[in-house]
């Protein structure tokens, strides 16, 4: 059992948890964080399976993904932040100090900061490994600027609000824009839906479902099936986007804090608190709208001045 208890424990190691890490430290708080190592992807988030990231301020001629959080990695580790790679797998909020169980390590802890992200649904189909962030991805905002994409046929995958909104985006870039959903009408709110049928460059493709990536090196087409006529067919692409949800990281914590009807992180309207007094959130675990590493990161900050303020109220910094 552990002995001494921790200011601050932060779960996850994304933009969101290397941020909060980053300020707690600065703020003599002493931060103790789990990496993560399987639940997610790995340690470091989504952006360790992105290759270029084109889209984070301070680097003008874009920045490897893996790379990015190495270097978030560096800063949490300069400023005295303690870390071991393990999953969480359980927490109890229930009583003070909270205790959180990893796959090796256990802590005692006054407050809590969940960075745990979400991970993207992928369909497994048989070259999605292989050609994943090779043309395929589940973020379009994220990717979709990339110049190999630009003036090229691309396509999105999936029937709501999430895919009418990534489809419109790829117009910006692409020649045309495939929407492909397995149903006969959009999911999509009504006006969501009109936007889509009214985009002469967005082309739906009904009643279909992707049944394969095409390409070698780098998506070069999508194999298609009709699953009314059971008919399949070859459509030339070079982009395979998903938008067919996330799956927040929240398993350890139900029964522990609120969660909406989807698994996310209820949090306070304008902070970072949870239903659990001394327990914050930050990025993607909460935030199902704009799930982008700048954005996440805002919050760790946000989170990590929340935690520093509540743990002076208790006496506790």
């Amino acid at each position: 059992m552990a002995e001494d208890v921790k200011k601050v424990a932060i779960i996850g190691s994304g933009p969101a948890g290397h941020t909060a890490a980053i300020y707690a430290a600065r703020a003599n708080l002493e931060p103790f964080m789990y990496e993560g190592y399987v639940v997610g992807g790995s340690a470091g988030g989504q952006l360790t399976t992105t290759t270029d990231v084109e889209n984070y301020p301070g680097f003008p001629d874009g920045v490897n993904g893996p790379e990015l959080m190495q270097l978030f990695r560096r800063q949490s580790e300069r400023f005295g932040t303690q870390m071991v790679q393990e999953d969480v797998h359980e927490v109890d909020f229930s009583k003070r100090p909270f205790r959180i169980k990893g796959d090796k390590t256990e802590v005692l802890a006054h407050s809590v900061i969940i960075s745990t992200g979400a991970t993207a649904k992928r369909m497994g189909v048989p070259n999605e490994d292989k050609l994943w962030n090779q043309g395929m991805s589940a973020c379009a905002v994220c990717d979709g600027a990339l110049p190999f994409f630009r003036n090229q046929p691309l396509m999105v995958i999936g029937g709501g609000d999430t895919a009418v909104e990534e489809a419109t985006y790829l117009t910006k870039f692409g020649t045309v824009v495939y929407l492909v959903h397995r149903r006969d009408e959009l999911r999509a709110s009504k006006i969501m839906q009109e936007r889509a049928l009214k985009n002469e460059k967005i082309e739906m493709v009904w009643d279909t479902v992707l049944e394969d990536a095409i390409g070698d090196q780098f998506v070069t087409g999508a194999r298609v099936r009709n699953v009314k006529t059971n008919d399949t067919r070859d459509i030339e692409v070079a982009g395979i986007f998903y938008a067919i949800g996330h799956t927040p990281n929240t398993q350890p914590f139900k029964g522990q804090i609120d969660l909406d009807e989807t698994g996310y992180i209820k949090i306070k309207p304008g902070s970072q608190e949870t239903s659990v007094e001394g327990v914050f959130a930050a990025g993607d675990v909460h935030d199902h709208k704009y799930r982008q590493a700048v954005t996440a990161a805002g919050a760790g900050c946000a989170a990590a001045l929340e935690a520093e303020r509540w743990l002076g109220e208790q006496g506790l910094a």
